[in-house]
Protein backbone atom coordinates (compact mmCIF):
# COMPACT_ATOMS: atom_id res chain seq x y z
CA UNK A 1 0.00 0.00 0.00
CA UNK A 2 1.21 3.47 -0.86
CA UNK A 3 0.95 5.29 2.22
CA UNK A 4 1.35 8.63 0.31
CA UNK A 5 -1.87 8.17 -1.54
CA UNK A 6 -3.67 7.47 1.71
CA UNK A 7 -2.45 10.55 3.19
CA UNK A 8 -3.47 12.71 0.14
CA UNK A 9 -7.22 10.52 0.36
CA UNK A 10 -7.60 12.30 3.87
CA UNK A 11 -6.75 15.47 2.52
CA UNK A 12 -9.37 15.96 -0.32
CA UNK A 13 -11.80 14.60 2.17
CA UNK A 14 -11.10 16.97 5.31
CA UNK A 15 -10.96 19.37 1.64
CA UNK A 16 -14.07 19.20 0.05
CA UNK A 17 -16.78 21.42 1.30
CA UNK A 18 -20.13 22.22 -0.38
CA UNK A 19 -19.77 24.24 -2.84
CA UNK A 20 -22.71 27.13 -4.69
CA UNK A 21 -21.09 29.83 -6.85
CA UNK A 22 -19.22 28.38 -9.46
CA UNK A 23 -16.88 30.29 -12.16
CA UNK A 24 -17.56 29.97 -15.40
CA UNK A 25 -14.83 28.03 -16.15
CA UNK A 26 -15.35 24.33 -18.43
CA UNK A 27 -14.31 20.86 -16.79
CA UNK A 28 -11.89 18.90 -18.07
CA UNK A 29 -13.50 15.52 -19.18
CA UNK A 30 -11.09 13.70 -17.26
CA UNK A 31 -12.41 15.06 -14.30
CA UNK A 32 -16.16 14.28 -15.52
CA UNK A 33 -15.15 10.69 -16.00
CA UNK A 34 -12.99 10.41 -12.66
CA UNK A 35 -15.95 10.97 -11.04
CA UNK A 36 -18.00 8.70 -13.02
CA UNK A 37 -16.17 5.88 -12.65
CA UNK A 38 -15.45 6.63 -8.45
CA UNK A 39 -19.18 6.98 -8.06
CA UNK A 40 -19.26 3.78 -10.03
CA UNK A 41 -16.77 1.72 -8.10
CA UNK A 42 -18.59 2.74 -4.77
CA UNK A 43 -19.73 0.02 -1.98
CA UNK A 44 -23.45 -1.61 -3.10
CA UNK A 45 -25.26 -4.03 -0.50
CA UNK A 46 -25.44 -7.26 -1.96
CA UNK A 47 -23.66 -5.87 -5.16
CA UNK A 48 -27.15 -4.85 -6.72
CA UNK A 49 -25.23 -1.37 -8.34
CA UNK A 50 -28.78 -0.05 -8.37
CA UNK A 51 -27.55 2.78 -9.78
CA UNK A 52 -27.97 5.16 -13.07
CA UNK A 53 -26.10 8.56 -13.11
CA UNK A 54 -27.39 11.34 -15.20
CA UNK A 55 -24.15 13.62 -16.52
CA UNK A 56 -26.83 17.65 -17.34
CA UNK A 57 -23.96 19.86 -19.20
CA UNK A 58 -26.57 21.89 -21.25
CA UNK A 59 -27.19 25.21 -19.84
CA UNK A 60 -30.78 25.13 -21.00
CA UNK A 61 -31.09 21.45 -18.78
CA UNK A 62 -29.67 22.96 -16.12
CA UNK A 63 -31.65 26.16 -15.89
CA UNK A 64 -34.72 23.42 -15.96
CA UNK A 65 -33.74 21.49 -12.90
CA UNK A 66 -32.76 24.89 -10.93
CA UNK A 67 -36.25 26.16 -11.49
CA UNK A 68 -38.09 22.85 -10.53
CA UNK A 69 -36.11 21.93 -7.46
CA UNK A 70 -36.67 23.65 -4.24
CA UNK A 71 -32.59 24.46 -2.71
CA UNK A 72 -30.99 24.18 -5.75
CA UNK A 73 -31.56 27.74 -7.61
CA UNK A 74 -27.48 27.58 -7.86
CA UNK A 75 -27.65 24.53 -10.29
CA UNK A 76 -28.23 26.78 -13.52
CA UNK A 77 -24.22 28.57 -12.56
CA UNK A 78 -22.76 25.23 -12.35
CA UNK A 79 -20.32 23.46 -15.08
CA UNK A 80 -22.24 20.46 -15.06
CA UNK A 81 -24.76 18.29 -13.04
CA UNK A 82 -24.86 14.70 -11.88
CA UNK A 83 -28.56 12.78 -11.53
CA UNK A 84 -27.86 10.15 -9.67
CA UNK A 85 -30.90 7.37 -9.98
CA UNK A 86 -31.54 4.00 -7.96
CA UNK A 87 -33.93 1.28 -8.59
CA UNK A 88 -36.23 1.71 -6.15
CA UNK A 89 -37.14 -2.15 -5.41
CA UNK A 90 -33.87 -2.35 -4.60
CA UNK A 91 -33.86 -2.30 -0.21
CA UNK A 92 -30.62 -0.55 0.30
CA UNK A 93 -30.87 2.04 -2.83
CA UNK A 94 -30.70 4.93 -1.14
CA UNK A 95 -27.91 4.13 0.75
CA UNK A 96 -25.51 2.53 -2.19
CA UNK A 97 -26.30 5.64 -3.83
CA UNK A 98 -25.13 7.77 -1.32
CA UNK A 99 -22.53 6.13 -1.18
CA UNK A 100 -21.66 6.84 -5.03
CA UNK A 101 -22.86 10.16 -4.23
CA UNK A 102 -20.08 10.86 -1.50
CA UNK A 103 -17.04 9.35 -3.84
CA UNK A 104 -18.29 11.12 -6.79
CA UNK A 105 -18.61 14.57 -4.80
CA UNK A 106 -14.78 13.42 -3.20
CA UNK A 107 -13.46 12.29 -7.35
CA UNK A 108 -14.20 15.90 -8.03
CA UNK A 109 -12.82 17.53 -5.30
CA UNK A 110 -9.17 15.57 -5.81
CA UNK A 111 -9.50 17.50 -9.18
CA UNK A 112 -10.46 20.94 -7.52
CA UNK A 113 -13.82 20.55 -8.76
CA UNK A 114 -16.54 22.34 -6.53
CA UNK A 115 -19.98 20.60 -6.00
CA UNK A 116 -22.64 20.16 -3.23
CA UNK A 117 -25.17 17.53 -2.70
CA UNK A 118 -28.74 18.74 -3.11
CA UNK A 119 -31.30 16.41 -1.79
CA UNK A 120 -33.70 14.10 -4.48
CA UNK A 121 -35.36 11.20 -2.00
CA UNK A 122 -38.38 12.34 -0.75
CA UNK A 123 -38.39 15.50 -2.43
CA UNK A 124 -41.55 17.07 -4.05
CA UNK A 125 -39.87 17.72 -7.55
CA UNK A 126 -37.64 13.79 -7.75
CA UNK A 127 -40.55 13.36 -10.16
CA UNK A 128 -40.29 15.94 -12.57
CA UNK A 129 -36.55 15.87 -12.64
CA UNK A 130 -36.88 11.83 -13.07
CA UNK A 131 -39.56 12.82 -16.46
CA UNK A 132 -37.29 15.63 -17.69
CA UNK A 133 -34.46 13.19 -17.38
CA UNK A 134 -36.38 10.71 -19.06
CA UNK A 135 -35.41 7.96 -16.64
CA UNK A 136 -37.57 4.47 -16.35
CA UNK A 137 -40.43 4.85 -13.81
CA UNK A 138 -38.68 2.12 -11.98
CA UNK A 139 -35.84 4.41 -11.04
CA UNK A 140 -36.25 7.42 -8.10
CA UNK A 141 -34.19 10.55 -7.67
CA UNK A 142 -31.56 10.03 -5.15
CA UNK A 143 -29.26 13.21 -5.39
CA UNK A 144 -28.24 16.39 -7.72
CA UNK A 145 -24.57 16.89 -7.86
CA UNK A 146 -24.00 20.74 -9.18
CA UNK A 147 -20.47 20.93 -9.77
CA UNK A 148 -17.82 23.15 -10.91
CA UNK A 149 -14.56 25.26 -10.16
CA UNK A 150 -15.55 27.27 -6.81
CA UNK A 151 -15.86 30.78 -7.34
CA UNK A 152 -16.58 31.55 -3.18
CA UNK A 153 -16.36 28.47 -0.75
CA UNK A 154 -17.38 28.96 2.74
CA UNK A 155 -15.83 26.90 5.25
CA UNK A 156 -17.96 26.40 8.29
CA UNK A 157 -17.46 25.47 12.26
CA UNK A 158 -17.41 21.67 12.82
CA UNK A 159 -18.20 19.97 15.59
CA UNK A 160 -15.24 18.85 17.92
CA UNK A 161 -14.65 15.28 17.68
CA UNK A 162 -14.75 14.61 21.38
CA UNK A 163 -18.50 16.33 20.83
CA UNK A 164 -19.82 13.60 18.21
CA UNK A 165 -17.74 9.95 19.08
CA UNK A 166 -18.36 7.65 21.66
CA UNK A 167 -16.84 4.43 22.16
CA UNK A 168 -18.96 1.21 23.45
CA UNK A 169 -21.92 2.90 24.70
CA UNK A 170 -23.19 6.62 24.71
CA UNK A 171 -23.25 6.47 28.55
CA UNK A 172 -19.39 6.18 28.74
CA UNK A 173 -18.49 9.06 27.09
CA UNK A 174 -16.01 11.34 28.63
CA UNK A 175 -17.45 14.35 29.94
Amino acid sequence: MDFGTVNLGVTVIKGRRSVRKYKDQPLPEKAVDDALVSAHMAPTARNAQPWLFGVVESKETLAKISEITTDGMFIKDAQVCFAIFGEKDQKFYVEDCSAAATQLMLALWAHGVGSCWVAGNNMDYAEEIRVLMGVPEEYGLVALIPAGYPEEMTIPDKKDLDDVVFHENWGSQKK
